[in-house]
């Protein structure tokens, strides 16, 4: 009698699917095809993150951010391998005296192997008022129980799963069941929901791909048709906030040209340069002060910094405008007749004022890196309509010592190339990517060329120095770089090197004293002058469009 039970009782469970064969479910492809290490060493990476709710100030709400390495890269998340996820530059966009930001993403982790891994010792830190962004699926792909066993389910079911023997990694061994990538944010969002805190949905970062065609353009991929689609679905069925995070940030790489694009990642197709990462960062903010989602409404009062920031320039109906951007030799103190002075001060020689507007942004000390890295680069960028023109003056300060010293030194030459240089200065360290002298030229030119704006090449001015009877010229480094980029480029080039070099030649060593003060680079206010002058002889001689506005 109790064997026929027993035989029953399986007959019953076999019906009812609870000792079915496993559902033949198809992982999805790995199409990024990206390695990424991280979680093999989960011992050193606990170490790295902070521990959840340690940032919180008093009674203050903490934004945590819960994501993969398009949120925070590598073990440590500090660009020592020249990536940034945009996490590490989110915290910019809100107010640190009101909420603060903790980036507790890591590389190489789906919905499954974050929510079953890391999110218990996050939520450790959540309190209620606080705020949890998810934006995961990146690495929802390859097998369900072999290689990184990080694989979910395809879709939004809720009710499908898969019962998993781990093969490899610390758990092998191990059963695991397996849940559809929208059920996992589910169970993100009603645990976030149980502790009192506020979760919000986000898409994901676009990658880039390379046209079919060989050598053809970069474009960004946009991804809203599986993972953004589905999050889309779990955020309404929910009722909580969501983010297009890909759309916004595909949106504006549309703009951009393919090269780019290209810059804004950084040795593959998904993980980002610091552009991209901040790219990134601010399409975030920007997206979450645009949702209008009534549970946000706390969060964007403590939001900050989303107006661009610009030079401040004044415009006038109908007239363009002139940015001259550069060094000393272009903007020093400028007021004592007896001391140092920028050409750029002089501008008001050259260019008819009733036609055109000019603003000098030039910086003393600044070489094309630091200018860019410092944003001031950025506020002239922001800052441009079509119509508008940019000088672009560098190369004095651009020759110092990559990985010392002041740090504004790049790679000689004007090839599209890099390394990652360790930055120590007084109040922080951290790493950067350096390019070529030439490669921030370009950058800068093509910046302008994507709002309309005319860029302009001007070439070093001389330095006082004399060898042979004729002052110094640098037409095998600077000078030639110069001319790589204007013909690479088709930029207009203004030869003030060389145009103001043959100006001291004529007049000679000892006379060409009086137009420089304190050393062999700085101009006096005569020497100043000259080279305004020389550059208004540069444009009439190319005939460019900039010619046009100049003092007849």
């Amino acid at each position: 009698m109790k064997r026929e039970i027993t035989t029953l009782a399986i007959a019953v469970l076999a019906l009812s699917g609870a000792y079915a064969q496993q559902p033949d479910y198809k992982p999805m492809d790995d199409v990024n095809k990206v390695v990424d290490l991280t979680l093999d060493s989960l011992e050193k990476v606990k170490t790295a993150r902070p521990v959840a709710g340690s940032s919180r100030r008093g009674s203050n709400p903490v934004l945590f951010l819960v994501g993969n390495s398009t949120m925070r890269t590598g073990t440590k998340g500090n660009g020592d391998n020249g990536q940034w996820g945009w996490g590490f530059y989110e915290p910019k966009y809100f107010d640190e005296t009101k909420i603060t930001v903790e980036n507790q993403a890591l590389g190489g982790t789906s919905s499954r192997t974050f929510y079953r891994q890391l999110w218990p010792d996050v939520k450790k830190g959540i309190r209620p008022g606080d705020y949890v962004i998810i934006e995961l699926g990146h690495n929802d792909n390859g097998p369900f129980d072999s290689g990184r066993c990080r694989a979910t389910i395809k879709g939004t079911s809720a009710t499908d799963s898969l019962v998993v023997t781990l093969k490899e990694g610390p758990n092998k061994g191990k059963t695991e069941t397996v849940y559809s990538y929208g059920e996992y944010m589910r169970r993100f969002i009603r645990e976030t929901r149980a502790l009192g805190a506020h979760p919000i949905l986000m898409s994901l970062t676009p990658r880039k791909r390379q046209a079919e065609a060989a050598g053809g353009a970069w474009q960004p991929v946009r991804v809203a048709d599986n993972f953004g689609g589905w999050a889309r679905e779990i955020a309404r069925e929910m009722d909580v906030p969501f983010v297009d995070l890909n759309a916004i940030s595909a949106d504006k790489y549309d703009k951009m040209s393919s090269w780019k694009l290209n810059y804004h990642f950084y040795l593959d197709n998904i993980h980002t340069s610091k552009f991209g990462a901040e790219h990134n960062a601010r399409c975030a903010a920007e997206g979450l002060m645009a949702c209008d989602h009534p549970e946000l409404a706390p969060l964007k009062a403590m939001m900050t910094n989303l107006s661009l920031p610009t030079t401040g320039v004044k415009r006038e109906k109908g007239k363009p405008v002139v940015f001259i951007t550069g060094d000393s030799t272009v903007k020093n103190t400028d007021r004592d007749s007896t001391g140092m002075w920028g050409w750029g001060s002089q501008a008001w020689r050259i260019f008819d004022e009733e036609k055109i507007t000019y603003i000098n942004c030039a910086q003393a000390g600044r070489s094309c890196r630091t200018f860019i890295r410092e944003g001031r680069w950025e506020k002239v960028y922001n800052d441009l309509h079509e119509g508008d023109f940019v000088l672009i003056q560098f190369g004095h300060n651009d020759i110092g010592e990559l990985h010392r010293g002041k740090h504004r030194g790049e790679i000689p030459g004007t090839r599209d190339t890099s390394c990652v240089s360790r930055v120590v200065l007084k109040d922080e360290a951290y790493n950067e990517v350096v390019y070529s002298f030439g490669w921030y030229l370009k950058k800068m030119i093509d910046d302008c060329r994507e709002k309309g704006a005319t860029p302009i090449l001007v070439s070093l001015t001389p330095r006082n120095e004399w060898a042979g009877g004729r002052i110094e010229r640098r037409n095998d480094t600077y000078g030639r770089w110069y001319r790589e980029v204007a013909e690479e480029t088709g930029c207009e080039l203004v030869d003030l090197h060389n145009i103001t070099a043959d100006a001291l030649d004529g007049i000679g060593q000892e006379a060409t004293k009086d137009y420089y003060r304190g050393d062999h680079t700085h101009t006096s206010l005569r020497g100043a002058r000259l080279n305004a002058i020389d550059i208004a002889i540069g444009l009439r001689r190319n005939g460019g469009p900039l010619a046009k506005y100049l003092q007849r």
